[in-house]
């Protein structure tokens, strides 16, 4: 990505906690969190952060969603203590065909990424082994088409993703998302297989 972020160091360290929250290339690591007793068990995110409580508003006006599974209910932590109880979606890759948007407004700033055009999030390593992405957060919108558009159907996706892997097409996708994930499961040391490609700008502005 092209950074075109404006302002001092600090707004700079801005930009750098966006990109952490945004999109995460890392290896599994951390021991699950215990929830304290009668609550619903929180889920550990397996980075080394906690998403803010602040998500990020994600739009992407056409994708293709690979072996799509979907869980609901999960519970996250965020990074004020509270928690929250949402949806993760797991994908081999998240291939964007035109326009992602991404907007987090935050601590007196406001973080855009922006894609113009193609990129994607996970896929196939040189190897040939697939990579994982997770996005836990509330799909508030997305749209298919068949013979005709037809938008509102994430509920249905949701559903039928809950019960099988789902490889779909859709367009005009909003939702707000806490966090997003991309890993190559099966990386060694000396890896440089790279599963994000987020071709782009990044702009951080203040009131």
């Amino acid at each position: 990505m092209t950074p075109g972020a404006r302002g001092a160091p600090r707004k700079a360290l801005a930009v750098t906690a966006a990109l952490v929250l945004a999109v995460v290339t890392a290896v599994w690591s951390g021991q699950p969190s215990s929830a304290s007793a009668g609550s619903a068990a929180v889920e550990p995110l397996g980075v080394p952060f906690l998403p803010s409580p602040d998500p990020l508003h994600v739009t992407i006006a056409s994708m293709v969603a690979v072996s799509m599974t979907v869980d609901k209910n999960v519970t996250i932590r965020l990074s004020d203590g509270s928690t929250r109880t949402t949806t993760r979606y797991t994908f081999t890759k998240l291939q964007i065909r035109s326009h992602m948007n991404v907007v987090q407004k935050a601590a007196g700033h406001t973080v855009t990424i922006d894609v113009p055009a193609e990129g994607s999030l996970g896929g196939y390593d040189s190897a040939g082994r697939a990579e994982t992405t997770t996005m836990w957060g509330n799909i508030t919108n997305v749209c298919v088409r068949v013979l005709l558009k037809i938008c509102g159907v994430q509920g249905l996706l949701d559903f039928f993703g809950s019960l099988i892997p789902l490889t779909a097409g859709a367009e005009d996708f909003t939702g707000d998302i806490y966090a997003i994930r991309t890993v190559d499961d099966h990386a060694a040391l000396n890896s440089t297989d790279n599963p994000v490609h987020l071709p782009g700008t990044i702009t951080v502005t203040t009131p």
